[in-house]
């Protein structure tokens, strides 16, 4: 399989990813999100999004998100590609790369549940107004995420501080994910 590069990744792209709760299938936006759709597929083609796991729960009156982390060491983190510059946004089903400051972007994700657009650049959501980068969205399989967002959340796993109320008891395991197109 040819090396993804944001010179070379495709316009659309879906990939399947098979969890312990049902399978989701994301189509990812590689013309608007070409940097990011690239570190989402290498992630994907070399295998550390299988047996990963969505951890994190969050929102509030059906509106929120669930996160997952690839697994194992991380490639280089990648250049922000804000909403500003994609045109994407936050609305429900989309896929964002989680990141702390712009350009720190590696291997976590999330999926929305309802419009979450104050993810979106030039909103409150980031102190830098500089948003979260959304590289695509969920076209199957919103009711696996919405199942997800809803499981029983730990007070134990969190430490004071640290997504406390967000974390899940039991993770939904990525048990197997790859490009279908």
């Amino acid at each position: 399989m040819e090396k993804i590069t944001p010179e070379n990744v495709p316009a659309k792209v879906r990939v399947s990813m098979v969890t312990s709760k049902g399978e989701i299938v994301i189509e990812l936006n590689g013309k608007a999100a070409p940097i990011t759709v690239a570190n989402f597929l290498r992630y994907v083609d070399s295998g550390k999004l299988t047996g990963s796991e969505f951890w994190r729960a969050t929102g509030y009156s059906g509106t929120g998100f669930i996160q997952a982390t690839m697994r194992g060491p991380t490639f280089p983190p990648i250049k922000h590609e804000p909403t500003s510059k994609t045109g994407l946004s936050h609305t429900s089903g989309a896929i964002s790369m989680s990141r702390f400051d712009p350009g720190t972007a590696t291997a976590d994700f999330v999926m929305c549940v309802g419009d979450n657009t104050s993810m979106d650049a030039g909103r409150e959501g980031s102190d830098d107004k500089l948003g979260y980068a959304a590289f695509g969205r969920v076209v199957k399989g919103m009711s696996v995420v919405r199942a997800i967002m809803n499981g029983k959340i730990s007070k134990a796993k969190a430490k004071p501080g640290q997504w406390e109320g967000q974390m899940l008891d039991e993770p939904v395991k990525i048990i197997e994910a790859k490009r279908i197109d």
